[in-house]
């Protein structure tokens, strides 16, 4: 028996189609085939030769002249199939696809130099005389009688295999080689060109530069590296590139994997493209990125920024890593979720990876913490250089604007004022809200030296309020009366941005086009929309950039000579009573507020405007407290179950630090009752 066409696995319904077609064409369906006995010829000399395996038919056809084909084939003991209008004869049994016949995946041919086709060539005919002389030195006779024919054979097999695979080991160290050769040169073109030798000596005036063979040498010697760098000292761009360099003027660019971690998707974009403009490449080259639904990343790309749930994600596929030479954690002293879990991931991978390097990146000086946690691991600190920044608390902010504060002028609904909105919380503050340290810190702050006016103003100052109206007063007074520059506006959240914008926009300097550009800056804007921020405004034009706490260290924005800071941002808290998170305005710590100080300083000397009185920056917990031990835990124990981790309670308890004891068993009976109810959904 032959079989008609390709597949054995046809099935009854489709058995049952075909031959109601053939009985229709037999029975009364006229054929447009004319030339029958031309291919009964073709396909007769197709099995007569024995160099050729199948012939292909591209005129056009309807399906009952392929049914009639097919017919006189299947008579012959032939195979066909059709794919798109191209019908294949063969000897053997065709696949259901090919993609050398897709008109919608069109094919390359591949033109191998000249130069590599004769490597291959030597290298096969090396292997085939090594072959043929290891061969001979077999006992012929001996051997064959004291072993099994299917004995030899499969010992035979396995040297085929292990030869097999060193030679194309060989090739494949060959094509490594000279593609590394290859990035070497264009590497050293570009540094000698005159675009790249400014571009090179903008990156030498770069505080990391004068740490960058330590930070190498730290690198090479050691698994795991920690680095802090204060605010514009490069680390976030120029570090990956040290890295790279080396290992490209090392003739290891083929085989060097690059991944840097940013914990946003608008610092891993516009820092990678930043990266690949330093190195005279468009972005997918040998620089990329890769965020959630979006990514630019070619089969060259050396060094690749992504968020860190990307990187979570490959490790879902790709427990170890597999060919990633370097991974580093930009940002970690954030302490979001995220990075803790990955660094939990990363300590278990690194015994099992001792070729693999981590650099972990924090913009604050609390490297030993992170040191300790990977068995002491090397810290070195790069000092980075910011002009000198001029801090106006709120005391300052009065007694310079005059601006009054009321009961009435802080009522902050997001846009809604209602009057008795407003009467309720003028008359009651919302004190029962503020921290009680805060509370303290006012009463007892001495505030002589200022006028009675600003003092009866902080007497009604209310913490729980953003502050709307003195955050407008205060951007008129830097329009009017301040030097340019761009001013950066720390605010809690997006409503808050877009309550803000629309306030502005009313006011008759601020909403004036022709003086102001107002800019609003959030993790979810779309890409596009996000690089408007970091573009110079035209002359005469004022930017102001409406942000959240995303604008403190994930990017920055070179032209900025003013902050206003609130003091606040919005973080995810967990409230046990109701067993919900909340996602609520919270102060900030010490660290961040420097951190939101030091983007006044890029450029030229600058000034902050701390919406808050200094006796409450100084009551102010030195950093944030981590995400793992304040947030919700579901999502996080899902993907410790999802990762195959082991245990979530022990897995919990190897983090940086841990959460407390009492919720993780609760979390994990939540995580267990969900997977019970999948399963039982699947019977």
């Amino acid at each position: 028996g032959y079989s008609r066409y390709a597949y054995d696995d046809f099935s009854e319904e489709e058995s049952d189609r075909e031959m109601d077609r053939t009985s229709v064409s037999s029975k009364g369906g006229a054929s447009t085939l004319e030339n029958v006995d031309e291919w009964k010829w073709k396909l007769h000399m197709l099995l007569r030769n024995d160099n050729e395996q199948e012939i292909m038919s591209r005129e056009k056809k309807d399906r009952r002249d392929f049914d009639q084909l097919a017919q006189l084939a299947d008579r012959m003991g032939l195979h066909s199939r059709q794919y798109s209008r191209i019908i294949v004869f063969s000897k053997v049994p065709l696949p259901n696809y090919r993609s050398d016949l897709d008109d919608k995946r069109p094919q390359r041919e591949v033109s191998i130099p000249s130069g590599l086709q004769r490597e291959v060539d030597a290298l096969l005919a090396d292997y085939l005389a090594r072959k043929r002389t290891d061969s001979g030195n077999f006992p012929n006779a001996a051997f064959s009688r004291s072993s099994s024919t299917d004995s030899f054979a499969t010992d035979e097999s396995f040297y085929e295999q292990q030869d097999n695979q060193t030679s194309t080991n060989v090739v494949m160290e060959r094509i490594q080689r000279r593609k590394s050769l290859q990035l070497r040169n264009q590497q050293a073109a570009w540094q000698e060109s005159n675009d790249g030798q400014s571009m090179m000596e903008f990156r030498r005036s770069l505080p990391a530069q004068k740490e960058r063979q330590s930070l190498l040498e730290a690198i090479s010697q050691n698994q795991v590296v920690v680095v802090s760098g204060e605010t514009g000292c490069g680390k976030t761009t120029q570090l990956p590139q040290y890295i790279l360099e080396s290992e490209i003027e090392a003739a290891r660019g083929a085989t060097c994997s690059i991944i840097c971690t940013q914990p946003r998707r608008i610092s891993a974009i516009s820092v990678s493209e930043r990266v690949a403009a330093e190195r005279g490449e468009k972005i997918g080259e040998s620089v990329g990125y890769k965020v959630r639904l979006e990514g630019m990343r070619g089969r060259d790309t050396r060094l690749l920024f992504c968020t860190t749930g990307v990187l979570l994600r490959r490790l879902l596929v790709d427990r170890s890593l597999k060919g990633v030479t370097h991974v580093i954690v930009d940002e970690i002293h954030e302490r979001g979720m995220n990075e803790d879990f990955l660094l939990i991931v990363l300590k278990d991978l690194l015994p099992r990876r001792p070729e693999l390097r981590l650099v972990l990146m924090s913009a604050t000086l609390n490297a030993e913490m992170f040191s300790s946690y990977f068995g002491g691991a090397p810290m070195i600190h790069i000092p980075g250089f910011t002009y000198p920044v001029r801090s106006r608390f709120l005391e300052d902010i009065l007694e310079v604007t005059g601006h009054r504060l009321t009961p009435y002028n802080q009522i902050d609904d997001y846009g809604q004022e209602k009057s008795w909105k407003m009467q309720k919380q003028a008359l009651r503050k919302r004190k029962s809200q503020i921290a009680s340290v805060v509370e303290d810190a006012v009463k007892a702050a001495d505030l002589r030296d200022y006028s009675p006016q600003t003092r009866d103003s902080l007497s009604c100052w209310n913490p729980d309020s953003i502050g709307f109206n003195l955050i407008e007063n205060v951007l008129c007074h830097i329009c009017q009366k301040e030097r340019d520059g761009a001013v950066l506006v720390f605010m809690t959240g997006w409503d808050d941005i877009n309550t803000l914008k629309d306030q502005l926009q009313s006011n008759p300097l601020l909403g004036d086009p022709s003086k102001v550009l107002l800019l609003a800056c959030h993790g979810s804007m779309a890409s596009s929309e996000q690089k408007l921020i970091f573009d110079k405004p035209e002359p005469g034009v004022r930017k102001i950039v409406l942000a959240t706490n995303l604008a403190e260290t994930s990017i920055t924005i070179n032209d900025v000579v003013f902050v206003v800071d609130c003091g606040k941002a919005k973080e995810t808290s967990y409230d046990a009573l109701n067993n919900t998170p909340c996602l609520l305005p919270t102060w900030i710590s010490k660290a961040s507020a420097r951190q939101r100080r030091g983007r006044a300083g890029r450029v030229q000397s600058g000034e902050c405007f701390h919406l808050y009185p200094q006796c409450v920056y100084n009551v102010f917990a030195d950093y944030q407290l981590p995400e793992l031990l304040r947030t919700p835990l579901q999502s996080l124990c899902l993907q410790i179950k999802s990762l195959r981790l082991g245990s979530i309670s022990e897995f919990l308890s190897r983090a940086l630090q841990s959460p407390e004891s009492l919720s993780v068993p609760f979390f994990s009976l939540f995580v267990t009752t969900i997977t019970n109810f999948v399963l039982c959904a699947f019977r």
